[in-house]
């Protein structure tokens, strides 16, 4: 006669480091997001305070209410709002993607240490980093300055730009581009936007709204897929 304990010693051993309870796991894509942890109020918004950024349909009210604008003063420069939809193959809007820019200033200085040009002014109250989500119709924005022009390659000089990088699901890198804007100076000679092919170049220009918004649309694939980088 065996007890209870020879019972269970003598049993085959389940558990989560059998390798009879093993299979393939679930694939496993970036996004959609945890909006807490990442979106936050007013990501979006460099040069004043406002809620642009988070979606409040998207997390607890009493979450919503943790995070805010952190902005010491009133950056210099021209305020404008830029936006777009993000948008799949098909065409069909992305509700769940998020956005991220870096800029330089309005002088055509980052905020970073590895900008050490102490020529250009740095704007103490200017970040240049945002980051947003798209709301239910895929669309992005963010109000911010427009940007200076910025050393290039080779001693040139670029065109005034915004770094994008687009993150959704199914993407397991972020997707890394460019916006220029349709009357930027130097747009014609920008080192970058040279290297892209003429007929696909307008994939990264944004043009004006009659709203004064700089409206340029994400398309993650299909016939006007926008121009992503290597980097």
């Amino acid at each position: 006669m065996t007890t209870d304990l020879e019972s269970r010693n003598a049993a085959p051993r389940q558990d989560s480091q059998d390798p009879s309870i093993f299979g393939q796991t679930p694939w496993q894509t970036v996004g959609p997001y945890f909006h807490y942890g990442l979106p936050w109020k007013g990501g979006a918004d460099l040069v004043s305070r406002s809620e642009m950024g988070a979606r409040p349909d998207l997390m607890p009210p009493e979450h919503f209410l943790l995070s805010g604008s952190n902005l010491s003063g009133t950056p210099q420069g021209e305020v404008i709002e830029i936006a777009g939809s993000v948008l799949d193959a098909e065409g069909q809007p992305i509700p769940d993607a998020m956005i991220e820019i870096w800029q330089a200033n309005a002088a055509g200085r980052y905020a970073s240490a590895d900008d050490t040009r102490e020529y250009v002014p740095l704007d103490q109250h200017f970040v240049g980093f945002g980051r947003g989500s798209t709301d239910k119709d895929g669309v992005f924005r963010f109000r911010t300055i427009r940007p200076g022009r910025v050393p290039g390659p080779g001693n040139t000089l670029q065109a005034p730009h915004v770094a994008v990088s687009v993150f959704g699901r199914g993407l397991l890198k972020r997707l890394p581009t460019r916006l220029y804007f349709a009357d930027g100076e130097g747009n014609e000679t920008d080192p970058i936007l040279n290297l892209v092919p003429e007929a696909r170049r307008h994939t990264l220009i944004a043009q004006r709204k009659p709203d004064g918004t700089w409206w340029l649309d994400i398309n993650l694939a299909g016939e006007n897929e926008t121009v992503f980088f290597d980097l």
